[in-house]
C-alpha cells in the first residue's frame, strides 16, 4: 500500500516539477533587455525542406550584454535566418555579417517594463493553478485508497497534509521564479 502512495508523490513531484519548468521556459523567453540566448528558442528557421529551430542551424552566442549571435553554419541560410529572428515578433531587428547575424538588444521602455512585468505574473499564476491542479488530482487518488479501505483516516490525513507541503513548496519555487524575474525586469 504504501508503495502505491509512495509511487503517486513521486507522480506528483514529477508534474509540479513540469509546471515549474514550463515557467522557466516561458520567463526566458520574456526579453528584459538583457541578452540571453533563450530569448531566440522560439525562432523557427525554414531550412531544407523543414521547420528547425534556430540552434540547429548555427551556433547562438551571447557576447556582450545587449548583443545575441547567431553564427550560420550554412552561408546560404543567412537571409533566412535574419527573417526568421525579424518575423518572430520578439521586437528584434538582427543584421548579417558574413555568416554572423547579429542581434542587438534594444532598453526597455518603462511601458515595457510594466507589460514584462504583468505577462511574468500572468505565467506564474498558471504554474500555480497547474501546480494546484495536480494537488487536486493527488487528493483524489488518496481519497479514492480510503474509499475502497486500503488506507485508515489517519493515513489519509497524513498524506494529505503530505501532498499539501509539497505543494506549499512548489508554489513558494513558483513565487521565487517570479520574484527573481521582477528583479531582473526591474534591473535593465
Amino acid at each position: 500500500m504504501t508503495a502505491d502512495l509512495g509511487a503517486l508523490k513521486e507522480d506528483l513531484r514529477r508534474r509540479m516539477d513540469g509546471a515549474v519548468e514550463t515557467l522557466r521556459r516561458e520567463f526566458a523567453g520574456l526579453r528584459t533587455g538583457r541578452a540571453n540566448p533563450a530569448l531566440l528558442e522560439p525562432v523557427k528557421v525554414q531550412a531544407y525542406g523543414s521547420e528547425l529551430r534556430l540552434a540547429e542551424v548555427g551556433t547562438v552566442g551571447v557576447p556582450e550584454p545587449r548583443m545575441i549571435t547567431v553564427q550560420v553554419w550554412d552561408r546560404a541560410l543567412v537571409g533566412v535566418v535574419e527573417k526568421a529572428i525579424r518575423d518572430a515578433g520578439l521586437g528584434l531587428n538582427p543584421a548579417s555579417d558574413g555568416q554572423l547575424v547579429r542581434v542587438p538588444i534594444p532598453s526597455l521602455t518603462a511601458e515595457r517594463r510594466v507589460e514584462l512585468a504583468k505577462a511574468a505574473g500572468r505565467y506564474a499564476e498558471g504554474a500555480r493553478v497547474a501546480v494546484r491542479g495536480v494537488r487536486r488530482d493527488g487528493m483524489e487518488h488518496i481519497r479514492q485508497f480510503e474509499k475502497k479501505g486500503e488506507i485508515s483516516q489517519d493515513a489519509l490525513a497524513r498524506w494529505s497534509e503530505e501532498v499539501q507541503k509539497l505543494t506549499d513548496a512548489y508554489i513558494k519555487r513558483v513565487d521565487d521564479a517570479l520574484a527573481d524575474k521582477d528583479r531582473e525586469i526591474r534591473q535593465v
